[in-house]
């Protein structure tokens, strides 16, 4: 930004300095650098006691209160990204960056799913709000996966398919995924094998037989995405997956299923009986 001539003043005033106006974009905010002030000869701000306060401060305060006496039930998806945002975006009113992601993005579980470069192409999130609703989406995705640790996989199906989906749902490209199980199907490990386009991923059933192996896995489960959020297998699907478990079979590796996870639900090949 250009700057203007310095005035030259008497004693009694200060020299400032002429600039343009600052754009109100919610990412100038970020960053934590004070902005500069646009009124002349201004030494110092308002007293707070003299500060006329934000109308959505008020509206905060509420929101607040909802979530304490009622819990999360009493709010909707947009309201609860709102309190999460009031600490990312202090200074700001936060409801409409709220609406806007939900907008977007389409759900609060897809705010968070979405690769950091498309939060910020949503007005008001910069690249510290996105990087830290990234971080938030981690920390979900590694409780979930904590919760498998120790477990009999086989027995906890409904948080394999909650954690597969925080995972993986709203990847925009193919991913595919193994949960290698020992003797007892409690988790070994979870290895992203292969990233894809948006309608393929090349898998490799050696190289897959070959990390169960190195793994000392004796079963796995196969996982894969569809970008497009219809998780229906194409005929691609289940001759890989039939591949897969032929080999696996020849060493005594278990494949116990096949699960393809869309934006809003799954199919399982075995519950299919596909394979």
């Amino acid at each position: 930004m250009a700057k203007g001539p310095v005035s030259t003043s008497s004693d009694d005033e200060l020299p400032f300095e002429t600039q343009e106006p600052i754009a109100a974009d919610e990412r100038s905010f970020f960053g934590g650098r004070p902005q500069k002030s646009s009124v002349p000869n201004a030494r110092t701000a308002l007293p707070a006691s003299l500060a006329v306060p934000e109308h959505y401060h008020g509206h905060r305060e509420r929101l607040r209160d909802r979530f304490r006496e009622l819990g999360d039930t009493a709010l909707a998806d947009y309201e609860i990204l709102e309190l999460l945002l009031f600490r990312l975006i202090p200074r700001r009113d936060t409801k409409p960056i709220a609406k806007a992601l939900i907008e977007r993005f389409g759900s609060l579980s897809g705010v968070f799913g979405a690769p950091q470069a498309l939060l910020t192409e949503v007005k008001g999130v910069g690249e510290a709000v996105a990087l830290d609703l990234k971080l938030i989406s981690t920390v979900a995705h590694r409780t979930l996966k904590s919760e498998l640790r120790s477990k009999q996989v086989l027995s906890s199906w409904s948080s394999v398919i909650q954690y597969c989906h925080a995972a993986m749902a709203h990847e925009t490209r193919e991913q595919f995924r193994i949960l290698f199980l020992d003797k007892r199907n409690v988790l070994v490990a979870d290895e992203v094998q292969g990233r894809g386009t948006v309608d393929h991923t090349p898998v490799y059933p050696r190289e897959v037989v070959k990390c169960a192996l190195e793994l000392s896995a004796t079963a796995m489960i196969l996982v894969h995405n569809h970008p497009s959020g219809d998780p229906t297998p194409s005929r691609a699907d289940i001759d890989m997956t039939k591949v897969i478990i032929d080999a696996a079979k020849a060493l005594d590796i278990t494949v116990h299923d096949h699960v393809i996870i869309g934006k809003d639900g799954h199919v399982s090949l075995k519950g299919l009986k596909l394979i």
